[in-house]
């Protein structure tokens, strides 16, 4: 059944204002994702604050014309929907961890991030980044490795001193 214009006017006017209003933008092909992946996906991604939308191909071309991201739109084959937030790298990362769990029907095609478009591997780069608390938690380590090292040491000289 075809699509009304004043119901592609909406579709596009919702996804304009999401991309203007996002931080960044994930282009994700899903194929062959069961109703209950979706959903679980759709739940995951609300969790983290993270918007997403199936559209038309041309629909999401023509919002992403009037947006106006610098420069190159990625290709966008397949099925495609939209993944935006406010994070920076939210989407990403959400749709990242479920590409992971399901190879062959989720992939990362591009995306929008600081307002230029980014292929494939950047934004599958992007995604890799961890989450704050992980990087937090890695600087601490960082931090406690060489003074843990030298406690070490202090308590090997202290048993030998004993001995």
């Amino acid at each position: 059944m075809a699509i009304t214009k004043e119901k592609k006017e909406a579709i596009i006017a919702k996804l304009k204002d999401g991309l203007s209003s996002a931080q960044s933008a994930v282009f994700v092909k899903f194929h062959g994702l069961s109703v209950g992946d979706t959903t679980a996906m759709r739940k995951d991604l609300r969790d983290n604050n993270v918007a997403y939308t199936v559209a038309k191909k041309t629909l999401i071309g023509r919002a992403l014309d009037e947006t106006a991201p610098k420069g190159d739109k990625p290709e966008l084959e397949g099925e495609v929907a939209l993944a935006y937030g406010d994070d920076l790298l939210a989407p990403a990362r959400e749709v990242y961890v479920f590409q992971k769990k399901h190879k062959d029907s989720v992939t990362i095609l591009g995306g929008i991030f600081e307002g230029a478009y980014k292929s494939k591997e950047e934004m599958t780069d992007i995604a890799a980044i961890p989450a704050p608390e992980v990087l937090r938690g890695q600087f601490v380590n960082i931090i406690n490795s060489p003074i843990q090292s030298f406690v070490i040491a202090l308590n090997q000289i202290a048993e030998t001193k004993e001995a």
